[in-house]
């Protein structure tokens, strides 16, 4: 019996590239389902949503970002410490 040979090392796992604004840096949470993204930056304030490959950017303001949900006529809710806030109240940033 011979011994085992030493195991070799692992190639990194592919990335894919960000599909937010780079200038927003790493967010702090990401998801999407259906042709719908999202990505929140909370240092910044900010909320990314990519819908079909469109990428827009609102402001989101005092609310602290916990989770999203998304209705079966696209319609994104956050969550937030201040309850339910559906993305079109959020201003463009």
């Amino acid at each position: 019996m011979q011994p085992m040979k030493p195991m070799q090392p692992m190639d990194p796992m592919p990335t894919t590239p960000a599909w937010w604004p780079g200038d927003l840096g790493t967010p702090h949470t990401t998801g999407g389902q259906d042709g719908f993204k999202y990505a929140v930056f909370a240092e910044k304030r900010r909320v990314a949503v990519s819908r079909n490959g469109r990428v827009s950017v609102y402001d989101s303001g005092d609310h602290r970002i916990s989770g999203v949900s998304q209705d079966q006529g696209g319609t994104a809710r956050f969550s937030s410490q201040d309850g339910t806030v559906d993305l079109i109240e959020l201003p463009a940033a």
